[in-house]
C-alpha cells in the first residue's frame, strides 16, 4: 500500500477559491501525487486548472497520466489547454523547438457522447467534451485509453470505472440527458433521453491509513462510490472521501441515508467540493462534526501523515 507520507492532494479547480492569487471556476480538476507519480484527475472548466497550477507553482509538464472522471465540460472543458501546456514545455529551450508530447488519458467509452442538461427552459443545452477526439490526438499528443472496466494506473491508485448502483436513495440527476439524432450544432429532428452517465468514475487509493476516494461528481452517488471502491481494491477502511459529491440537489432521505452511512463506515475525513451545494454541505457539516468535515477548495493541498 501506498505510504500516506508520499501522498499529496492539490485541488486546481473548484467552485470557489481557497487563497489569494487563485480562481474559483464552475468544474473541478486535482492533481494527485502520489510517490514520485503524478495524475491528473480532470482539467475545470476553461482556465482555472492551468491558472492555479502557475499561480501554485505546480508544473503540469510533469503530469505522468490524466484521467477523467466523466464527459462534462466542467471537468473536460480545460483538457485541450493542459495538453497545449504539457506539449509546449517537453523539449523547449530558446534553441530548441517544442517537441510533440503523446499523454495518455483513461475515459469511459461514452465519455464524449453528445451530453446536455435541462433546467426547466424548454431549451436543451449542450455540456459534453467541447473538442472532437481526433484533434486532440493529432494536435495535442493525446492517447485515449477507452475501459468500462477498473483500470489500475499503479499498484495503489485505480481509476473506478462504472459504478453500479445499488441503494435506493441515489440517482442519476433528471436534468442529465443525451441527445439522440439532429446534426451536431443542430438539434432539429433530435430527441433527448435521460443520460445513465455509465462515464461516472472515481479514484480509489489504497494507503495504510485506508482508502482515499476522489470523486469527480459522483453522479452514481458517493455510497455507492465507495460501496465499489472496497469490492474493487478489497480494503473496507476509508479515510478520506474527497471531490463532488453530486448532493447539491439531495432530499432529507438521500441526506439522512448518506451520513448515516458515513457514520457507519467510520470514515475519518470528509473534503467537500463542487457539485455538493451549500444546504447539503452544511448539513454534512454539522452531522460530521469539524474534526471529519471540510470544505475542499481550488488552491487547497491535502498532504498525509
Amino acid at each position: 500500500m501506498l505510504d500516506s507520507k508520499k501522498l499529496r492532494l492539490v485541488t486546481l479547480s473548484e467552485n470557489t477559491a481557497k487563497w489569494l492569487w487563485v480562481l474559483g471556476e464552475w468544474g473541478w480538476s486535482m492533481l494527485v501525487e502520489a510517490d514520485g507519480f503524478n495524475l491528473l484527475f480532470d482539467t475545470g472548466l476553461r482556465v482555472s486548472a492551468t491558472y492555479n497550477a502557475a499561480a501554485m507553482g505546480v508544473d503540469l509538464a510533469k503530469v505522468d497520466k490524466i484521467a477523467l472522471s466523466h464527459g462534462h465540460v466542467d471537468h473536460t472543458g480545460g483538457l485541450r489547454d493542459v495538453l497545449e501546456l504539457m506539449r509546449t514545455t517537453v523539449g523547449h529551450s530558446n534553441f530548441l523547438a517544442p517537441q510533440q508530447r503523446e499523454v495518455e488519458i483513461i475515459a469511459h467509452p461514452e465519455v464524449f457522447g453528445p451530453k446536455y442538461i435541462k433546467h426547466g427552459d424548454p431549451a436543451y443545452s449542450f455540456r459534453g467534451i467541447p473538442f472532437v477526439k481526433e484533434e486532440l490526438e493529432e494536435r495535442q499528443g493525446a492517447r485515449f485509453m477507452m475501459s468500462s472496466k477498473p483500470v489500475w494506473i499503479t499498484e495503489d491508485i485505480v481509476w473506478s470505472g462504472e459504478v453500479p448502483m445499488r441503494n435506493d436513495y441515489e440517482k442519476i440527476a433528471p436534468i442529465c440527458f443525451l441527445k439522440e439524432g439532429g446534426g451536431r450544432y443542430s438539434d432539429g429532428d433530435a430527441t433527448f433521453i435521460p443520460d445513465p452517465l455509465n462515464d461516472d468514475a472515481s479514484l480509489y487509493i489504497k494507503t495504510e491509513l485506508g482508502l482515499v476516494i476522489v470523486l469527480g461528481c459522483a453522479h452514481h452517488g458517493m455510497i455507492n462510490t465507495v460501496s465499489h471502491a472496497m469490492e474493487v481494491t478489497g480494503v473496507d477502511k476509508v479515510h478520506m472521501i474527497v471531490g463532488g459529491t453530486h448532493l447539491v440537489s439531495a432530499d432529507d432521505y438521500q441526506m439522512e441515508s448518506t451520513i448515516a452511512e458515513l457514520k457507519r463506515m467510520n470514515v475519518q475525513k470528509v473534503g467537500v467540493s463542487h457539485c455538493t451545494g451549500l444546504a447539503s454541505a452544511a448539513k454534512l457539516a454539522a452531522a460530521l462534526g469539524p474534526e471529519v468535515f471540510f470544505h475542499n477548495n481550488a488552491g487547497h493541498v491535502i498532504t498525509f501523515g
